[in-house]
């Protein structure tokens, strides 16, 4: 789920993405069980959703049409 910070600073493009599947890796069972490694769980598919928003979201980075379209994700 999309978390809103009112009082942080602004991350960068991106950032929120960034953040929130972070929190959604270090709070799945996979590292919270089974002692993996974040990284691990994003390789084995794990909060698969946001890690393509977030591709999505630095894809459009490097797309020109962006300048017109604006980034996506938030």
């Amino acid at each position: 789920m999309p978390k809103y910070y009112e009082d942080k600073l602004e991350g960068g493009a991106c950032g929120g993405l960034k953040e929130d599947l972070g929190e959604c890796l270090l709070q799945s069972d996979c590292v919270v069980q089974e002692g993996k490694s974040p990284r691990q769980c994003l390789k084995e598919g794990h909060c698969s959703a946001l890690k393509y928003a977030f591709f999505e979201c630095r894809r459009s980075m490097l797309d020109n049409r962006a300048r017109f379209r604006g980034r996506k994700g938030y």
